[in-house]
């Protein structure tokens, strides 16, 4: 059913999760995510990015998963990574603070920009758990079925994997817990980013955390600076 959203996934994740793409349910989400386009509704991100995640961070190097909600909802913001915007876009207020608290964590400045994609390509997996908006309607996509398909990717990296940093921020997030194998793996639990959380965020020291928990495996840390 992919083609049928013109998009592609890279190859170790198709291999993984095969078996979704296969299901009835997911017909259905390629489904609504066409018939929103021909209704001549603005979806973010393009179609191509959908899965940028995965082609950013291949199954076989996942080794920290940052767990977002949905995608930004304004023109030009989403491209596939949560809490991720392209170069040349504002970051948002919920990036501001997770760059503040790496610059007191570990003391990397924060970066001119709001693009993630260097994390992405050392095994930190920014997956969001809905993959599709409609513009300017947050959590429009959420009852179509990509949360019983991202789902079905934490669960794929409980089974399959071991040892990897879960970073579950805020109560949407701290759910999925239930689906992570915490005797093989680890989860780091914290209040959201956003203002909304009134600072509740800042001090979860989640970067250094991550980092000493990979070394303690002899896996090399993640570079945080972008």
């Amino acid at each position: 059913m992919l083609h049928a959203m013109n998009v592609k996934i890279e190859s170790s994740w198709r291999a993984a999760l095969q078996d979704e793409f296969d299901k009835p349910y997911f017909a259905g989400v390629v489904s609504y995510v066409k018939a929103e386009v021909a209704a001549q509704h603005a979806v973010y991100p393009p179609g191509a990015l959908i899965f940028n995640a995965f082609d950013k961070t291949p199954f076989d190097k996942v080794k920290v998963v940052i767990l977002g909600q949905d995608p930004y909802h304004g023109h030009g913001q989403a491209h596939g990574l949560c809490f991720s915007v392209p170069h040349g876009v504002k970051a948002p207020p919920s990036l501001v603070n997770i760059f503040n608290e790496i610059k007191n964590d570990v003391s990397v400045e924060p970066p001119g920009h709001g693009c993630l994609e260097r994390w992405a390509e050392q095994g930190v997996f920014l997956l969001n758990a809905i993959l599709t908006v409609r513009a300017n309607s947050p959590t429009s996509h959420s009852n179509i079925g990509w949360q019983t398909f991202t789902d079905a990717v934490i669960r794929t990296i409980s089974d399959k994997k071991s040892g990897v940093v879960f970073l579950l921020w805020g109560s949407f997030a701290r759910a999925k817990k239930e689906i992570i194998d915490t005797g093989k793996h680890h989860v780091l639990e914290a209040a959201h980013p956003s203002p909304l959380a009134r600072g509740a965020f800042n001090g979860c020291r989640h970067f250094s955390k991550a980092n000493a928990l990979l070394q303690q495996q002899g896996l090399t840390p993640i570079d945080w600076s972008l």
